[in-house]
């Protein structure tokens, strides 16, 4: 699986923003990605050192559209933890 295929959008929420002052940044990621998969494209595309991965389902919710119930689509996200002192560039100013 390509490093740009596993990490899909980086999630961007006041838990995410307070997590990323502790050195934790929270991503989208494939359904089919495991941690060490996940470590390793961000290790790779970021170019920091990754201390630990969680990674958890998220299931749809319930939502309504004038008289039709319907579902959201469920989604993976990954909580990465990196080495103290490390920041991913691209999230400053966000």
């Amino acid at each position: 699986m390509v490093y740009e295929d596993i990490l899909i959008e980086p999630v961007l929420s006041e838990k995410a923003t307070q997590l990323r002052e502790e050195g934790k940044y929270v991503f989208k990621v494939a359904p089919s990605a495991d941690k060490i998969q996940i470590k390793e494209a961000v290790r790779k595309l970021f170019n920091v050192k990754v201390v630990g991965c969680t990674v958890m389902n998220v299931g749809g919710k319930m939502k309504r559209v004038r008289y039709r119930a319907g579902k959201t689509s469920s989604w993976k996200k990954a909580i990465v933890k990196l080495a103290p002192g490390e920041t991913i560039k691209i999230f400053e100013g966000v």
